[in-house]
């Protein structure tokens, strides 16, 4: 065999990395596909796609509850829309809200779509008070200019009072 080295030692060093590196491959496969469920994506409703979030996948859905569309029924069942002012999902949710979910205000729902592409939340995050709005949720509606904070001023009165100093 004159591909293999001919010092004694190289040849040990050879064998032993060729037993291990099929062994750390399988490691690391193994390890990724068993960690494939626990991923968490994280989606705008305008980014929430058939292709991008399928039925059945679990992700995380971001917006602001849309005004007008929380429906309480008796037995627990709260319907609403969250939107991101270009898109609007349905989200259905079994259980007791945060405290401070309101209209208007920037959430973060865990669940998956259904067949109808309704989204059936399994868990419901609410802003904990008036300057916190999820990193995620700011950065998409920041990207499309559609939100800002209370408070913040505009493009055209930071250009106006930067002249005037």
């Amino acid at each position: 065999m004159s591909w293999l080295p001919k010092s004694p030692k190289a040849r040990r060093r050879l064998w032993v990395v060729a037993a291990v590196t099929p062994i750390l491959a399988l490691a690391v496969g193994l390890s990724l596909w068993a960690m494939q469920d626990s991923v968490t994506f994280f989606y705008s409703p305008s980014e929430a796609t058939a292709d991008k979030a399928p039925e059945g996948r679990n992700i995380r859905l971001g917006g602001l509850v849309e005004a007008g569309s929380v429906h309480k029924s008796g037995d627990g069942v709260v319907i609403f829309a969250v939107t991101d002012n270009a898109a609007t999902t349905r989200v259905v949710y079994h259980g007791d809200l945060p405290d401070l979910f309101r209209e208007g205000q920037g959430i973060v729902a865990q669940g998956a779509f259904t067949a109808d592409r309704t989204f059936h939340a399994s868990q419901v995050l609410a802003k904990h008070d008036e300057n916190y709005m999820p990193r995620e949720v700011a950065d998409r509606l920041k990207e499309k200019g559609e939100w800002r904070p209370d408070g913040a001023p505009s493009q055209g009165e930071i250009r106006q009072g930067a002249s005037s100093l």
